[in-house]
């Protein structure tokens, strides 16, 4: 009898293994870059940030400010650490701080609409009389 054949993929090698992972930020209300990278299986969320190159393009961004928290970083829209392992087709989303509570902004546009907009005057229905 013929040995029978293997249906069991061989494991690819860490070595050959390559995650396509893709860095996004936003420089500008409504700007965003991104960058698409490859990058070798086991790579970390820190070895995307180092290889994007937008550290040296956007003002501010580094691995201390993201460390000190003046940028958070996630992973399809999900808080992570600068440690945690990537994998294949991962978006990493690079934010700035917030600088004014969004509903604080929301108040102030609306004070700010009545402002331009004044009350009109109230008229009292004339007598036929």
């Amino acid at each position: 009898m013929a040995p029978a054949e293997s249906t069991v993929p061989e494991p690819v090698s860490a070595l050959t293994a390559m995650l396509t992972v893709e860095v996004a930020v936003s420089v500008a209300p409504r700007q965003v870059q991104r960058v698409r990278l490859q990058l070798p299986a086991g790579s970390t969320v820190r070895d995307a940030l180092l290889a994007c190159g937008l550290m040296s393009h956007v003002p501010g961004l580094s691995l201390e400010a993201v460390t000190a928290g003046q940028w958070a970083v996630g992973v399809w829209g999900r808080k992570e650490r600068p440690g945690h392992p990537l994998r294949d087709q991962d978006r990493i989303e690079i934010v700035r701080s917030l600088v004014v509570d969004p509903k604080e902004a929301r108040r102030l546009r609306y004070q700010d609409h009545l402002k331009k907009w004044p009350k009109g005057k109230k008229t009292t229905p004339s007598s036929g009389a």
